[in-house]
């Protein structure tokens, strides 16, 4: 019904140009092993909706008499599932719902919100969720989404910039300003060398 009203808003307020929902409705549905039940699986397929379902753990054999269609409808959602192509929807899933589930409930805190009233909890909410948005618009503009990453970020950059001055003059180069100074200048004002030191212990150093 909220893809129909889509579909007809969209129809209305915008009739020349590409529709951005799709026309037909819904056609696949991927959800977690919660949802998975052979009574919940018939009717989506009663829909004519392939699911993506995957199957919980069950202990022991099922019965399936005088279930047929129930039977049917699991046995076919379990067939994509296990393809190519549902594994991928499952990837997905678990890239684009999950992750954003993780920032708003366990990094976000609000897996427990301690408000009175659905209002105000719908309004917190909203609230969450539109910083976390407005995040993932400035990572997409600006390659950071917080200003702690746009300050570890300009600093990367300041390093990077280092490092580059740095490998611009080669080991032989290197070699030979290090000899020029040793004969025109005392060893006490000898120049630093600009070779990187290679790291004591590798497994602790992220840069090698």
């Amino acid at each position: 019904m909220a893809v129909a009203e889509l579909v007809r808003r969209e129809a209305e307020l915008q009739p020349d140009d590409e529709p951005k929902v799709n026309v037909d409705g819904i056609e696949e549905l991927v959800a977690d092993k919660g949802y998975h039940s052979s009574a919940g699986v018939q009717r989506v397929k009663s829909y004519q909706v392939r699911s993506y379902i995957p199957e919980k753990r069950q202990k022991g054999q099922r019965h399936w008499e005088g279930k047929a269609e129930q039977q049917q409808a699991v046995y076919q959602n379990r067939q994509r599932v296990r393809g190519s192509y549902g594994k991928s929807l499952l990837r997905r899933r678990g890239e684009l719902v999950e992750r954003s589930f993780a920032h708003f409930y366990e990094t976000g805190g609000l897996r427990r919100c301690h408000l009175r009233g659905r209002e105000n909890i719908l309004m917190r909410t909203l609230i969450h969720v539109g910083a976390f948005n407005l995040s993932l618009i400035l990572r997409k503009l600006l390659g950071a989404g917080t200003p702690r990453e746009m300050k570890n970020r300009a600093a990367s950059l300041i390093l990077r910039l280092v490092l580059r001055i740095a490998c611009q003059f080669s080991p032989e180069t290197a070699s030979e300003l290090e000899s020029a100074s040793t004969t025109a200048a005392p060893a006490a004002n000898r120049p630093i060398n600009l070779r990187p030191r290679p790291c004591r212990n590798p497994a602790h150093c992220t840069t090698g």
